[in-house]
């Protein structure tokens, strides 16, 4: 089975946003803009929002509803997640090397080019 861990969640029904404590040490403007990323996807489409890594350390937006919310925007939201991946594309790889580094012991060569 695959060990999942939650960087971050929004939830539109408790109206509250996690940051899951491992990762305080991220710099504020990082959890900042998690946070309002986060909280106006909920607030747009409705839901909640998690944010978690894979075994291998790649992210993944996963978006949950209960059922009986009809109010939910399913279409809406694979728009968002799809936008999301689009414009914050270095945010996301920043983190998923983060996370190689620091949690998976990974050895990154980082070069300039």
């Amino acid at each position: 089975m695959e060990e999942e861990v939650v960087l971050c969640a929004a939830s539109h029904y408790e109206r509250k946003f996690y940051l899951n404590p491992e990762f305080e040490m991220l710099p504020e403007s990082i959890r900042q803009e998690l946070q309002i990323m986060c909280v106006l996807f909920t607030e747009d489409v409705g839901g909640v929002l998690l944010i978690v890594y894979d075994d291998a350390g790649n992210l993944e937006l996963r978006v949950e509803h209960q059922e009986d919310d009809f109010t939910f925007d399913e279409i809406g939201s694979v728009l968002k997640i799809k936008e999301l991946q689009q414009t914050k594309t270095e945010l996301f790889e920043a983190l998923e090397m983060f996370y190689r580094v620091f949690y998976l012991g990974e050895d990154v060569d980082v070069t300039d080019d």
